[in-house]
């Protein structure tokens, strides 16, 4: 009930944006509001529910984001259905890496705007992830909420999703529902690559967000919310997701004394288990600026901390 509590919520407001009202454009973060810009938002599909927000980042944004990710990025992975663990497919053939969350200033930023837009707290949120597709790479159609148990134990289904274009793309790398029903009626014109014309198609556009749900409003899983990422025909797409949970994202296990080597996050085991030590470094161990949150579980602890 509570879940389902959440995404009315959630619902109303975003139904409320459109007649700009200004108490659903704002959202206490700490100490500041996080504000967006209602008129820039419209709705592209009741059938999943679908909202662009034009010019959600700067151009600034996009290239900080971009510089943050480009000598970092790993092959993708996706969950496998049974496991819930992380493995390479075919389906998937990006690469791409995470952020830590509020890693700077304007990584802190674009997170609250998130949760103002969304109407779902920072902390339901996982840390951004930016990706890159060259040439052919692609995402094949798939759900953002989760089939396995394992994945669902921290935070619940994914209820939001949220891609942020980072860059424009001459040709292809469109986002397309292929069970949207509305995707007859869209106009198939002759800037739309062959995949995008197989469902209703969002094309990326440099700093545009597109948000949508992969739940009902009851709680229940959204079949329309079906998605896929189209092979890049020209040039290169850079994008940054955030997936949000119905519950916290962020139960923190906080173990030792400070300065002790520890984990700061309940999921380190299990993420360790599957391999994100060596996948995910940057988050998992930490770098030369800023320890991991996982460095107890990946065992990279000296002897007389651990």
């Amino acid at each position: 009930m509570d879940s389902a509590l959440l995404l009315s919520s959630s619902l109303f407001c975003l139904l409320f944006l459109f007649l700009d009202l200004a108490d659903c454009t704002a959202l206490k973060t700490g100490s500041s509001y996080a504000t967006f810009d209602p008129t820039r938002v419209s709705q592209i599909s009741w059938h999943p529910r679908a909202f662009i927000h034009k010019n959600f980042l700067s151009d600034e944004e996009c290239d900080h984001l971009i510089r943050l990710a480009k000598d970092k990025l790993e092959k993708s992975m996706v969950a496998d259905n049974e496991s819930g663990k992380s493995i390479m497919s075919e389906v998937r053939t990006s690469s791409g890496m995470f952020l830590r969350k509020a890693q700077d200033e304007v990584v802190a930023g674009i997170e609250a705007r998130l949760a103002a837009w969304s109407f779902l707290p920072e902390e339901n949120g996982e840390a951004i992830q930016i990706l890159h597709y060259q040439h052919g790479e692609k995402y094949e159609p798939h759900y953002d909420y989760f089939h396995d148990k394992a994945n669902q134990q921290l935070g619940g289904h994914r209820v939001v999703t949220v891609l942020m274009y980072l860059s424009n793309v001459e040709k292809g790398g469109e986002t397309v529902f292929p069970n949207s029903d509305l995707k007859d009626a869209q106009p198939k014109s002759g800037n739309l690559s062959d995949c995008a014309k197989r469902g209703y198609s969002v094309k990326p556009y440099k700093g545009d967000a597109l948000l949508f749900f992969s739940l009902h409003p009851d709680a229940t899983t959204d079949n329309m919310s079906l998605h896929g990422s189209c092979p890049v025909i020209e040039g290169e797409k850079w994008s940054a997701t955030k997936w949000i949970h119905v519950r916290s994202f962020e139960k923190a296990v906080k173990s030792g004394a400070p300065g002790e080597c520890s984990d700061e996050d309940s999921n380190c085991r299990r993420w360790a288990a599957t391999g994100e030590c060596e996948k995910n470094p940057i988050y998992m161990v930490g770098s030369p600026d800023s320890p991991g949150y996982c460095r107890k579980s990946c065992k990279v602890c000296s002897s007389n901390s651990s």
